[in-house]
């Protein structure tokens, strides 16, 4: 046994000689650590960023269509101008890459009053304006549903009594908020018959309690988001001017 070998034995024998205390957590200490504008900004960052700040502004302030006064989700009762454009917006854009992919059309449209972020002001609408409007990353998805679970799509609606934006779906109620008349692309709700009805990926997984389009016959998400289908129609569309119609009213004796 050479020299190296005792003095590697001796240490092995030494390690294993060793106990290994545990350790207990008995104090964490903490600051506030302030993060404000008077931080000096780097440069060299800045200028590394800056033609591609530049680029992006210059997508978002782009003119896309026109407003001739302001909309807001505050300016009717079970429905309003901002909430049926927005709904008829979806329908027009997402309809011919659904129809492209299933030879079927949409049967309606529900989105929902809350996802409605901004007023659409009365001006230039730039793709800016579509961000405001629509902040989030929801997709378009269509739930193919039985007329049966069209039912509880309109007690969700009635009993709500918010002007949630629909498209292709006329509702009317009475002064108790009970059914009077209710159609999808003007003919009577079916029981047996499959309506496709298109919204965002948020509402069909719950969101705000819409607990109705599950379960369902089939679901197809047509991977366009919420805000490109309202750019795109912005792109198509000269002058948005939305009216507040007949599509969800109540009737008072």
């Amino acid at each position: 046994m050479t020299f190296k070998h005792i003095i590697f034995l001796f240490i092995i024998a030494q390690l294993w000689a060793c106990k290994q205390e545990p350790y207990h957590l008995t104090k964490i200490k903490g600051k506030t650590i302030e993060i404000t504008d008077s931080l000096p900004a780097d440069l060299e960052i800045e200028n590394f960023i800056s033609p591609y700040k530049k680029h992006i502004q210059r997508d978002l302030d782009s003119v896309l269509a026109f407003a001739p006064q302001t909309y807001s989700k505050s300016d009717g009762d079970l429905n309003t101008a901002i909430g049926n454009f927005m709904a008829d917006a979806i329908y027009e854009q997402a309809n011919p890459v659904f129809k492209s992919r299933t030879g079927k059309d949409i049967d309606m449209v529900l989105l929902n009053h809350g996802g409605i972020r901004s007023i659409l002001s009365k001006g230039n609408i730039t793709t800016r304006t579509a961000y405001k409007i629509m902040p989030f990353e929801n997709t378009i998805v269509v739930v193919a549903l039985k007329g049966k679970q069209i039912d509880s799509l309109i007690g969700y609606l009635r009993h709500q009594k918010k002007p949630h934006p629909i498209s292709k779906m006329k509702l009317t109620l009475n002064a108790n908020y009970e059914v009077i008349n209710a159609t999808i692309k003007g003919k009577q709700i079916n029981s047996e018959s499959t309506y496709f009805i298109a919204t965002s990926d948020y509402l069909y997984n719950n969101g705000d309690n819409m607990g109705f389009f599950k379960p369902n016959d089939s679901l197809y998400v047509l991977d366009y988001k919420v805000r490109n289908a309202l750019i795109d129609y912005f792109k198509m569309t000269d002058t948005i001017n939305p009216v507040i119609d007949d599509r969800f009213i109540k009737i008072n004796p």
